[in-house]
């Protein structure tokens, strides 16, 4: 949109002159500045009516296509987009519209976005064609700043190129020697959080209301920023010991969901991004301080590790660094975007899952009974040190995959991701024009009843339990379940994400009794980065005296 009102403008120029120079008449009072703005006024409104009437409505290629119903004149589809969570309406949309795998809706100001529900389709955007559909600049400039400009962000060559060199560091074979440090951080959560919700009494939680309440949301992420700063860095951040740790205040800060970041997200769809940051609010000063504070930490660490990997004795380690800076593929400054995308990312994504697990599992006691009766039977007590977890035996463990997997299903942390055809494509043999706006919402497809039954909606892990359903859940597409998306361009942490996350969930289930401080709290979605249940998730919870 940016160059097409530049050409209006230089074209609005070109006229004002002409209009001057060979017919004065037609000017207004003979002065070039009214008669540009008038010209320029005149082609806006006309720009303005192709985009929002005439082309959304008359001339689109995709106007044919199933819609939702309720258009505003103006405005489709935006109220329940403003008003609703981060994916929710592309989910209902989803299974209440008879759709062959591709919906259209109408955004602000009529701007369509092409919803992909169907398998066929999502093999083309994700795997087929995946480098024909881009991140928009939109997106690369907004959460860019936060999460560097790494391999999250990175497109075409420039991506694969990236992907390659990387790729050593997510090897299965890799994160197989990564479980004793996930284990060791997850004994270390379950031995604090034992301490902070220490009872008087061993009654049952419901008898128990002296029992303090912790804010399950903040331990999470805690421990997941120490796991990835010792697993991915070789350096533990200590946020478990202590939250008021630097790099842990600094992700608080800019991870906390605010009026004020809502409302910039809303502008920059109108507002160039170097504009929206001169605005005088403290979200805006907030940003760049966060990010000179996680760049300065990234540089250390970078400088502490090419020091490490000169000495002739030290062997190259296998976390992202070392990988990183053995490739030679990445200069300082990009490699430190590499560790903002995972630092950010890596720990965020896997702490929601966390807070939506406990919340499942409070809301369905007795699969928190038969789960923490698995571990129980399986793993060794998470108060003996010496004892080894290793992939192998966390894989004896099926009704905690079965758990995990129908979490990371149901509520997947990050809810929908945009991609923009780059170039005059197609999806489904349907003629998709260049800058269309495509829309990847696992919170949609993961929940699709044509893809997983009448029970889509609901929290279910019997469905991993049945014979042969351990990775599919029963549904007959891979690309029926969208958490990590597929292809090339699908999550390179997924391996270490599910067996961090795994691990997490076993010291928990394992030891606690878990129930919410409020079990009437309405639950609401409060999106950010990811989508976390608003206000925290405060939970009540008893150590089982036995493991």
């Amino acid at each position: 949109m940016a160059p097409v009102k530049r050409s209006i403008a230089l074209i609005s120029i070109i006229e004002a002159f002409g209009i001057i120079k060979l017919s004065p008449q037609l000017s207004i009072n003979g002065s070039f500045l009214p008669t540009f703005l008038a010209l320029l006024s005149f082609q806006f409104t006309v720009l303005f009516a192709w985009n929002v009437i005439l082309y959304p409505r008359y001339f689109s290629p995709l106007r044919h296509l199933p819609e939702p119903a309720g258009n505003a004149w103006f405005m489709g589809q935006f109220a329940a987009i403003r008003t609703e969570p981060t994916g929710h309406p592309q989910q209902r949309w989803a299974n209440e519209i008879p759709n062959d795998g591709l919906i259209r809706y109408l955004n602000i100001f009529n701007e369509e976005r092409l919803l992909i529900t169907g398998p066929k389709a999502l093999a083309e955007v994700l795997t087929i064609k995946s480098y024909d559909f881009t991140k928009p600049a939109q997106v690369r400039d907004g959460i860019g700043r936060l999460l560097g400009i790494g391999i999250l962000l990175a497109e075409g060559e420039e991506h694969k190129v990236q992907r390659k060199n990387l790729m050593p560091a997510f090897a299965y074979r890799h994160i197989k020697d990564l479980y004793p440090v996930f284990w060791a951080k997850s004994s270390e959560m379950v031995k604090a959080l034992t301490a902070v919700t220490a009872s008087p009494d061993e009654e049952p939680l419901s008898d128990a209301s002296k029992t303090p309440a912790v804010e399950i949301g903040d331990w999470s992420s805690r421990s997941t920023l120490d796991i990835i700063g010792l697993a991915g860095m070789g350096h533990d951040f200590g946020a478990i010991k202590d939250p008021k740790t630097e790099l842990n205040v600094t992700y608080r800060t800019v991870f906390q969901p605010s009026r004020q970041a809502a409302m910039l997200g809303f502008l920059s769809l109108f507002i160039p991004f170097w504009l929206l940051r001169l605005i005088p609010v403290a979200r805006n000063q907030e940003i760049p301080a966060a990010v000179k504070t996680i760049r300065r930490v990234c540089h250390q660490l970078i400088e502490a590790k090419k020091q490490t990997l000169s000495s002739k004795d030290e062997v190259a380690g296998k976390d992202i660094i070392s990988v990183a800076l053995s490739s030679g593929g990445f200069t300082e400054e990009n490699l430190v975007d590499q560790m903002m995308t995972f630092l950010a990312a890596g720990h965020e994504t896997t702490a929601t899952a966390m807070m939506w697990g406990v919340y499942a599992l409070c809301q369905k006691p007795h699969y928190q009974t038969r789960l923490r009766d698995e571990i129980r039977s399986k793993l060794p007590s998470i108060e003996d040190p010496s004892a080894p977890i290793t992939a192998e035996t966390l894989d004896r463990l099926p009704f905690l995959h079965a758990v995990c997997n129908e979490v990371l299903r149901l509520y997947p942390p990050v809810t929908l991701t945009l991609r923009e055809a780059a170039r005059n494509t197609t999806i489904s043999g349907l003629y998709i024009p260049k800058g269309t706006k495509i829309i990847l919402c696992p919170g949609a497809v993961n929940t699709s009843k044509a893809l997983w039954g009448a029970d889509a909606l609901e929290f279910n892990p019997e469905r991993w339990m049945a014979p042969g359903n351990a990775n599919s859940g029963g549904a007959t597409s891979n690309y029926a379940a969208l958490t990590f998306l597929h292809g090339p361009r699908s999550c390179i942490g997924q391996a270490f994400a599910k067996a961090e996350f795994a691990t997490l969930m076993a010291g928990l289930a394992g030891r606690f009794e878990m129930e919410m401080e409020d079990p009437g709290m309405e639950i609401k979605v409060q999106t950010g980065i990811t989508a976390r249940i608003k206000g925290g998730l405060k939970v009540r919870m008893r150590a089982v005296e036995g493991w």
